[in-house]
């Protein structure tokens, strides 16, 4: 028997296309570029002909290639199809995409909420940045994302207001004037650092960033080790090991908005929207008679 056309290369061949390069369908596919790049050479090894050639920066289909998107399309929709009519179709996979650090302590159970809301689907998640994860989802390399604040031209609809509170260690007191303020922050670009540094420097203060971390915890033990302040998002209330600081200026709330991509069926992201604002009033109620609670929906 000659050689075959392997299915699974044939939908990172699709996804190439309808991704617009290997990075993006890298991503929608939750995989690695290199793993998108071998797939395309083994369908080379099997139709004998370069399918994609590179001009500068940029890639594109060559003849064969073009001809293979046609025909793969065409396979892959038999073979769905089929597997439909045997009731083995595949499980809907829904790549959902989230802030680290919404809510600063409450991501496990609102993922965990979101799951439960969406029984149906095989939910992957990504934590990243919001400007990224907005990017991706009108890419349409994710499916839904949940990102702090507004991000142009993402839309979306707003599922809690959260609020944003200077944190530092029990004791941590501001310095003199005449020094800079030690900052612990999200490596750039990161909003909530940008305004931070924007405040301080409004109230006379110069600032120094004594800690870049890429990840919620080490912000989060930065600030306790006495290293700096931080400026966060808190659902849960005050973290442990940290305590507001108060002589400095309340903030105003920022927005938690779930953005879809384009052609998502509306049931999911309503049924997600959903989920998300329950949590968050439970959140609320929670919270108690704290002065400072999460705002649901469009509130602010």
């Amino acid at each position: 028997m000659g050689a075959l056309l392997d299915l699974v290369q044939l939908r990172t061949f699709v996804a190439i296309a309808e991704c617009g390069g290997f990075g993006r369908a890298a991503s929608a596919l939750r995989t690695s570029q290199p793993t998108v790049s071998q797939h395309v050479r083994s369908l080379e090894r099997v139709i004998g002909q370069p399918l994609v050639e590179r001009t500068g920066r940029s890639t594109r289909f060559t003849l064969a290639g073009e001809a293979l998107l046609v025909e793969a399309r065409r396979l892959l929709a038999v073979h769905d199809e089929a597997m439909g009519r045997l009731g083995a179709e595949r499980r809907a996979a829904l790549s959902v995409g989230a802030v680290e650090h919404a809510g600063c302590g409450a991501l496990p159970d609102l993922l965990g909420a979101l799951m439960a809301a969406l029984p149906a689907q095989d939910v992957v998640f990504r934590l990243d940045r919001s400007t990224t994860l907005a990017e991706a989802t009108m890419r349409g390399t994710l499916d839904m994302a949940l990102i702090l604040g507004v991000v142009p031209n993402a839309g979306g609809r707003q599922v809690a207001t959260l609020p944003l509170r200077w944190l530092g260690a029990p004791g941590w007191f501001l310095p003199q004037p005449d020094r800079p303020v030690p900052l612990v922050a999200f490596q750039e670009p990161c909003s909530l650092r940008a305004q931070a540094v924007r405040v301080l420097e409004r109230l006379g203060w110069s600032v120094r960033i004594t800690t870049e971390a890429t990840n919620l915890e080490g912000v989060l033990a930065a600030a306790r080790a006495r290293l700096g302040l931080a400026l966060l998002p808190t659902a849960y209330g005050v973290p442990d090991g940290l305590e507001e600081i108060a002589p400095l200026p309340r903030q105003e709330a920022i927005g938690l908005r779930l953005v879809s991509r384009q052609g998502l069926d509306p049931a999911i992201g309503e049924r997600a929207g959903e989920a998300l604002e329950a949590f968050f009033s439970s959140v609320t109620r929670l919270s108690g008679s704290r002065s400072e609670q999460v705002s649901i929906g469009n509130s602010n």
